[in-house]
């Protein structure tokens, strides 16, 4: 097999491997790093993989190994703790009475930007949060499914112009 039809052979187990790191990383994003991550290992040792073999399983060992490694990684880098990052009593209180204090002009703001919103788009995207099932409103309501869906795309959208400042302090 040369390298080629090893890369086309690779490619028709993306989805699996897909699948299988999703498992693992509980994120779309992670298990498509994980995945691409796994794709560019096989390529770069695939003299190694006998053929005959199975290539999905050679490929999940190397997915499942990726992940440990870079999860042992990061516990490591995440344990230790020198004396530089040990954080007195007087910092913590004094971060905790800021935070508190930034966090109710967080949520007045929140509260401004959701009573602002337009009654069609407030009361569906309030259930929505709340935890309803797009069912459940569109019932309550008495509208379709596809204009619920609609208002509480526009109510998102009109809460992020609205809350845009805070964007850059999340990223």
């Amino acid at each position: 097999m040369n390298a080629n039809q090893f890369n086309l052979e690779i490619f028709n187990h993306s989805t699996a491997l897909k699948s299988y790191a999703l498992k693992f990383t509980k994120d779309l994003e992670d298990a498509d790093d994980l995945v691409q991550d796994t794709m560019v290992k096989a390529l770069r040792h695939f003299e190694k993989f006998q053929a005959g073999t199975n290539l999905k399983a050679w490929l999940f060992v190397i997915l499942k190994n990726t992940f440990l490694n870079t999860y042992h990684k990061t516990a490591k880098k995440h344990a230790l703790i020198t004396q530089d990052d040990e954080i007195s009593s007087a910092n913590l209180m004094k971060s905790s009475t800021s935070n508190a204090a930034v966090g109710g002009f967080v949520l007045g703001d929140i509260k401004k930007a959701l009573d602002a919103l337009p009654q069609a788009y407030a009361i569906p995207f309030t259930r929505y949060v709340e935890g309803y099932k797009y069912e459940e409103i569109a019932q309550e309501l008495r509208i379709p499914i596809g204009t619920l869906k609609t208002r509480i795309h526009a109510a998102r959208e009109l809460l992020k112009k609205r809350l845009e400042i805070y964007k850059s302090r999340i990223n």
